[in-house]
């Protein structure tokens, strides 16, 4: 077994892949329970390896724990990578990025791959068909666009992204999910034409928690794949121990 973790900024996600390189089982807990569910996910399952990319402080209790009972990587600027990183500020990347470009350049090696991303941030992530990564763009997410209305005014309210959406807001609130959530496929929709024009063989994939919610709201040809982080440490943890007994 191989254990895939992603700390992220809002949940922990973990996978595990048997000797078949396939995905056996997957998990995810809230910050303040996976400590706790990864060291019993050990326990129980005995992982040979263990990768981990953290795009926040995660406990460092936790990396000790790894290191006693696997072969322990911790994603970040020194990790050996099957691809190239042409980023030149590798110390301010987020890891979460590197494991998505590994993935998408391993699912289409003869395209000119972009990885939008979207959580927290947008991120889009452009690896080239030289397995190269050249860098892209950071925009604000969809929940961080809502609040930063409200935080940024006085009279603007806190508004959920769940909630009745209409391209013409009848009320301060769906005027406001309106602006976000068209203004954001918008962005997204100008990127990937931008992109599409710039670079032949052009490929576009889509992940990260809202990415389900807005491949219905792109009518571009954009392949969703939920899941591109995890695949993405597991295909680093290969390139870095692929004899591990």
């Amino acid at each position: 077994m191989r254990l895939c973790i992603d700390w992220g900024n809002s949940l922990v996600k973990a996978a595990l892949y048997n000797a078949q390189h396939t995905l056996a089982e997957q998990f995810s807990w809230p910050h303040e329970a996976a400590v706790t569910g990864i060291q019993e996910l050990v326990m129980r399952t005995t992982p040979k390896a263990a990768i981990l990319c953290s795009v926040t402080n995660h406990p460092a209790a936790l990396d000790t724990f790894l290191k006693e009972h696997t072969h322990f990587i911790l994603l970040d600027q020194h990790t050996s990578l099957p691809i190239m990183n042409a980023y030149l500020s590798p110390e301010t990347l987020g890891a979460d990025r590197l494991a998505m470009v590994v993935a998408s350049h391993y699912d289409h090696p003869d395209k000119n791959n972009l990885v939008i991303a979207l959580g927290t941030c947008i991120t889009y992530n452009f690896i080239s068909s030289n397995r190269t990564f050249r860098g892209g763009a950071i925009s604000p997410g969809l929940k961080m666009r809502l609040q930063a209305m409200h935080h940024f005014t006085d009279k603007l309210p806190e508004v959920d992204s769940e909630g009745e959406l209409l391209l013409l807001g009848y009320d301060t609130a769906t005027c406001m999910r309106s602006g976000a959530v068209y203004g954001m496929a918008a962005e997204i929709h100008g990127m990937l034409q931008a992109y599409e024009s710039e670079y032949p063989h052009f490929n576009a994939v889509l992940t990260g928690g809202d990415a389900p919610f807005f491949a219905r709201q792109l009518k571009n040809k954009i392949f969703a794949a939920p899941d591109l982080v995890l695949k993405g440490l597991y295909l680093i943890l290969q390139h870095n121990v692929p004899n591990l007994r």
